[in-house]
């Protein structure tokens, strides 16, 4: 019996009627999207329930307080990032990253479809860039030291509105890979131009499934089983029916449309968001020490972190790179 099997087997029978399903609450970081899929599709098709869970997704939102919640123990895995738990780390909060569903962060910056601006670093030549104190702070620290034209001067703030950056040619904005460059094009009819941040050298994970330490080391079942199934979520969400998962999406988001969960699945599959890099070699969600180390490097060369920070105590390889899932991907 392959492996595939046997871990499905031992779910069903945690979720034999003899057995109660273990309940387990997951937060995201933001209002429910195809970003999220693969977690609801392990709802929609069974695969948590074959896993012996009952999985609760918790969508984040502005006010969302579900980083915090993972932090009080209220909820019990969390989508976060590898900077947030590198941070949570250096100020002894016990929280440890299990897995990486993005291997390349979505993150990056937008420029106007006639701007002049053909590489990241022509976006040095921009007047303003338009962009979160957070990314002023982390990410901009980083365009700084590595590249040469950039400048505080040209920071203004973002407030999650396109408007300004439209209104000046002249401009930048930050913008997540499949979601801000739909919008703008659905409002303007041009395709603004996209630079990412992971393809010019900056390259933490993004949507780290993360939970405290107590859990993984009182309850690694329990961890190995969420991760696993999940992993199976995202390769069905990406490469099988996933219209069951999209319409749990947008009963949590009454505002998401079929477009925009189409063209950000489209950008994901295309960009290599989720199964490209370590993911390659180990599957969905695989995560690698060399990765965080180098990630860490550059942290500490902005300033951002301390040169004496335990990095490794940020995450863990104990529940990844088994290729869990992996004969789901087309051949």
């Amino acid at each position: 019996m392959s492996a595939r099997l046997l871990a499905v087997a031992a779910g069903v029978l945690a979720a034999s009627p003899a057995l109660a399903l273990d309940e387990v609450t997951f937060g995201t970081n933001w209002l429910a999207q195809a970003e999220h899929g693969g977690y609801y599709q392990a709802v929609a098709d069974g695969t948590y329930e074959e896993y012996g869970l009952d999985v609760t997704i918790r969508p984040g939102g502005p006010q969302a307080p579900n980083r915090q919640l993972l932090m009080a123990g209220q909820i019990d895995f969390y989508m976060g990032g590898t900077l947030g738990v590198l941070d949570a780390v250096s100020q002894g909060i016990p929280l440890v990253a299990v897995g990486a569903i993005f291997q390349k962060d979505p993150q990056g910056l937008l420029a106007h479809a006639d701007s002049p601006v053909e590489t990241f670093a022509d976006l040095a030549t921009m007047d303003t860039i338009f962009m979160a104190r957070e990314g002023f702070s982390t990410y901009f620290e980083w365009m700084k030291a590595n590249f040469e034209g950039f400048s505080d001067e040209q920071f203004s703030p973002y407030q999650f509105n396109p408007g300004p950056f439209l209104a000046d040619p002249n401009s930048a904005q930050q913008a997540y890979l499949t979601s801000e460059p739909y919008k703008i094009e659905q409002e303007t009819g041009w395709a603004p131009k996209m630079f990412l941040l992971a393809d010019a050298g900056y390259r933490p994970y993004a949507s780290t499934i993360e939970a405290q330490s107590s859990l993984v080391e009182e309850n690694p079942d329990l961890v190995q089983r969420f991760v696993d199934a999940t992993l199976i979520g995202w390769y069905n969400y990406l490469y099988g029916d996933n219209s069951a998962a999209n319409e749990l999406i947008k009963a949590d988001n009454p505002d998401m449309t079929d477009g925009q969960l189409a063209f950000s699945l489209e950008q994901m599959k295309a960009e290599g968001i989720v199964d490209s890099g370590d993911a390659e070699a180990g599957g969905i969600g695989c995560m690698t020490e060399g990765r965080f180390q180098e990630f860490f490097e550059d942290m500490v060369q902005i300033g951002v972190l301390a040169a004496d920070l335990d990095y490794t105590q940020a995450y863990t390889l104990d529940f990844v790179c088994k290729n869990v899932g992996a004969d789901l991907r087309p051949s």
